[in-house]
């Protein structure tokens, strides 16, 4: 799967069982070493219990799950020369428990909506353009699977610079430029930054 105006000799597709061992090499230089993107997939208890080995089986079982057919593949994954630089998770809102138990974040109606909950890009590979193809691949692909709309959670474009801990959820402005439009805008308490809540109607082809 390509996606649109990408970064030179980038190839993005779903995550495969074959492909594991190169997702693990980029999860392994940062925050993702941990949580194996895991941390959207389950709610409170189930977390707290979590250990990065049982993140890890099941992020590969669910990769496995997307390589049979019985299910969407749990995200993308960005590859140059053989060696993965990126990653987004993006998936029905259903199969993301922590969304279904989030206060902040709940639905905003009863759609059957997709949702991106997470990017990875290599640090040397950062401002190059990557977490936007990786957008457009996601959107792409929400759209070949039946989605009629796509959700994100992104940064509010009043956060101005963030530490990457922070960023793996994506900026308001990048999906603004994919054609996403704020729906609603949410805060914790008075005190909080404001979370928006956006949306892409995708016309699914089925």
């Amino acid at each position: 799967m390509a996606a649109h105006d990408e970064p030179a000799d980038l190839d993005i597709g779903p995550l495969t069982p074959a492909g594991f061992g190169r997702l693990a090499e980029l999860f392994a230089t940062g925050d993702p070493r941990w949580c194996w993107c895991m941390y959207f997939r389950r709610r409170g208890m189930d977390w707290s219990n979590a250990t990065h080995e049982n993140n890890r089986a099941d992020l590969e079982r669910l990769a496995a799950v997307g390589a049979s057919g019985d299910g969407p593949a749990p995200g993308l994954v960005a590859t140059r020369d053989g060696r993965a630089i990126g990653w987004v998770s993006v998936g029905p809102r259903a199969d993301y428990d922590r969304l279904g138990a989030s206060k902040l974040l709940a639905p905003i109606d009863d759609r059957p909506v997709w949702s991106i909950v997470c990017f990875v890009v290599a640090a040397r590979e950062r401002r190059r353009g990557v977490a936007r193809a990786l957008l457009a691949a996601a959107i792409e692909y929400a759209r070949e699977h039946g989605a009629d709309t796509l959700e994100a959670y992104p940064l509010h474009e009043g956060r101005g610079r963030v530490p990457s801990s922070s960023a793996y959820v994506g900026t308001q402005a990048m999906f603004e430029r994919a054609g996403f439009r704020v729906v609603d805008t949410r805060q914790s308490n008075d005190s909080a930054p404001p979370r928006p809540i956006v949306r892409l109607e995708l016309g699914a082809r089925r």
